[in-house]
């Protein structure tokens, strides 16, 4: 006979009884035998009261652990270098000497800021990368997303060429302003005014190269090189008019901040207002 009791909060026992002949026994205490834990798992030994060893986790092989992070960090890359932050090659000279780019030498990558952008729009100083439109690229159209990531991503390292639909160039007037050169002093004027431009380079001291008055488009940004007459920039590229030269705002990719490579030229990336407002 046996009878079911709880000793302890959430245990249960019984009572075994050794004389199975004696139906006349109403409690544990009247006759003999051993007390059983009723909660103790199936297999184990009652009066043990040890549950049984978890089995030890089987260890993933090493190349899946390897391909996870790989996986992992390409999506991680893919969101940044979308959203927030990317880096580009600088393949020309037309920056020299504020962005190291030439044939012989080792080109700067730089740091482009995606945010900025979305709470104000560039402004005179500011150096920033844009999607060329039709008239600059001579009607190449970029790459896929995917196609343009992968493109990216190996110029990075040096194993692909950059895109080449996307620019690097410095704003110098916004939409409603005039933009014309030169001055008596070789200047370039914005609503008359010449323009205070330190970052300048014009190799052997030679004078900028003169343009017609243009009056910038609403929505849109007059955009030159530093290396002033080594640029192929709105100077260049007014097709079928002079203002189709300059760029749409929509087309900025984003504001760069960082040369971050090669390690010897790591420096932040000036954004002097030529117009001192």
């Amino acid at each position: 006979m046996s009878h079911r009791v709880n000793d302890e909060p959430g245990r249960t026992r019984r009572f075994r009884s050794s004389d199975s002949s004696s139906p006349s026994a109403s409690s544990p205490s009247e006759t003999s035998g051993s007390w059983e834990s009723l909660d103790a798992p199936s297999g184990s030994s009652g009066s043990s009261g040890r549950l049984p060893t978890a089995k030890t986790k089987k260890k993933q092989p090493f190349w899946r652990e390897v391909l996870v992070i790989a996986v992992v960090a390409l999506a991680l890359t893919t969101v940044i270098q979308t959203f927030i932050a990317k880096v580009f090659v600088i393949p020309s000279g037309s920056m020299e000497t504020t962005l190291h780019g030439c044939y012989g030498c080792v080109n700067d990558k730089v740091l482009v800021d995606k945010v900025t952008f979305l709470f104000r729009d560039p402004q005179p100083g500011d150096v920033i990368v844009f999607r060329g439109p039709p008239n600059w690229t001579g009607g190449q159209e970029p790459p896929n997303f995917f196609v343009g990531t992968a493109q990216d991503i190996g110029s990075i390292v040096g194993l692909s060429e950059p895109s080449g639909t996307d620019f690097i160039k410095r704003v110098i007037a916004v939409g409603g302003q005039t933009v014309e050169c030169c001055d008596d002093k070789g200047r370039v004027l914005v609503d008359g005014k010449p323009l205070d431009e330190p970052y300048l380079n014009l190799a052997g001291g030679q004078q900028q190269q003169p343009f017609e008055k243009v009056t910038v488009p609403a929505g849109r940004l007059w955009v030159m090189g530093d290396n002033r007459n080594n640029s192929a920039d709105s100077r260049k590229h007014g097709d079928p008019t002079p203002a189709d030269g300059a760029i749409p705002i929509d087309n900025v990719v984003g504001k760069a901040r960082v040369i971050v490579m090669p390690f010897s030229r790591w420096q932040t990336i000036t954004d002097h207002n030529p117009q001192g407002r």
